[in-house]
């Protein structure tokens, strides 16, 4: 007969099961100027973010940019804030998408796979989170990050945070990460049925639509990175599926930070052109987001529509992310599924 401390202790050992963690990329606690500094400083050591030498970046970031930016990030994030819930958009929207998720995989797994999300900066921190998977008896995790599309300085770094997480644990289990899947027909399908709903219900249709996806420097590309062409493939693959013409739909790139050139062409200067060219109308979406936050909201929705007005253009419309709707939950189960293949079938 086994030893009663032994059947005591296999007793209150969790049942095994695994653990699907979603990752989207941050949020400051508040837009005040220190959890905004925390969150900047985080955020912006990164080397897979900014990749300069440390000697020559920290002093600049830490005495000149952080003594700036946390005021004027503070204010957009304000501008933003979901002041019922006291927290940001993005942090909102990943809740509901996770408890979606929860239900989605409920429904199909049972009570063998655990969902949960974090944060690669600010909370919840990706090493919370797996230290929880872990203490309530995940023996395999699936980490997805959120970016249909892989770039160093978003999947990359999520990746990364993942794996010096499970460094910490004495005993790893087996895990996982979700390639890209920025040409999934689900994700594809789901997209374009967004901006087929959006344009139904716009009184003038749009004379373009234009694709904004996050710049980067080009330098990135040089080095190996696929993010422009993966953007490339996102904004052909759906020009496809809506059976549009090349004067349509226009791939940009928003969000430059810094003196480098980034990849072109800048959405904020190519709306302004296209207002010049008689291009009165246009609608913006933004297909490397998973979820509205400070970069559509505020930038698309306010820097960039001002630029477009400013030169002439008279209506702008901008198209949600796919955020918590269930075209969205559908194709991130639908990769997950796949992904979950030989650990549960």
């Amino acid at each position: 007969m086994p030893d009663a401390t032994i059947q005591a202790t296999l007793a209150a050992k969790p049942a095994e099961k695994v653990g699907v963690l979603l990752a989207n990329l941050g949020t400051p606690d508040g837009y005040t100027y220190w959890p905004m500094r925390r969150y900047l400083s985080e955020f912006l050591s990164d080397q897979r973010v900014i990749d300069y030498p440390k000697w020559k970046w920290q002093p600049v970031l830490q005495l000149i940019i952080l003594s700036i930016r946390p005021f004027s990030s503070g204010a957009a994030y304000k501008s933003i804030w979901n002041h019922d819930q006291g927290e940001s958009p993005l942090l909102t929207i990943t809740k509901d998408q996770t408890a979606k998720m929860a239900k989605t995989m409920k429904a199909r797994y049972g009570d063998q796979v655990m969902v949960d999300f974090c944060m690669r900066y600010g909370n919840p921190s990706t090493r919370s989170k797996v230290r929880a998977m872990i203490d309530a008896g995940c023996t395999k995790i699936l980490f997805l990050p959120l970016y249909p599309q892989y770039a160093g300085a978003t999947s990359g770094t999520a990746n990364d945070e993942f794996f010096r997480s499970l460094m910490d644990e004495a005993w790893q289990p087996a895990a996982r990460t979700v390639s890209a899947y920025f040409d999934h027909p689900a994700y594809i399908d789901a997209l374009a049925a967004s901006i087929e709903t959006a344009y139904a219900s716009m009184e003038t249709r749009p004379d373009i639509l234009v694709c904004s996806y996050h710049g980067m420097p080009d330098r990135y590309e040089q080095q190996g990175d696929p993010y422009h062409r993966q953007c490339q493939q996102t904004t052909l693959l759906l020009q496809e599926r809506l059976s549009w013409g090349d004067n349509e739909i226009v791939t940009t790139f928003q969000s430059k930070f810094g003196p480098e050139k980034w990849l072109k062409p800048y959405t904020v200067d190519h709306v302004a052109t296209l207002a010049k060219q008689g291009k009165k109308n246009i609608a913006v979406v933004a297909p490397a987001f998973s979820a509205d936050c400070i970069e559509t909201l505020e930038e698309i929705n306010e820097e960039i529509r001002e630029s477009f007005e400013h030169a002439g253009g008279e209506s702008f419309s901008y198209i949600p992310c796919l955020n918590d709707g269930d075209a969205h939950i559908a194709a991130l189960s639908a990769v997950v599924e796949e992904n979950l293949q030989g650990w549960l079938d």
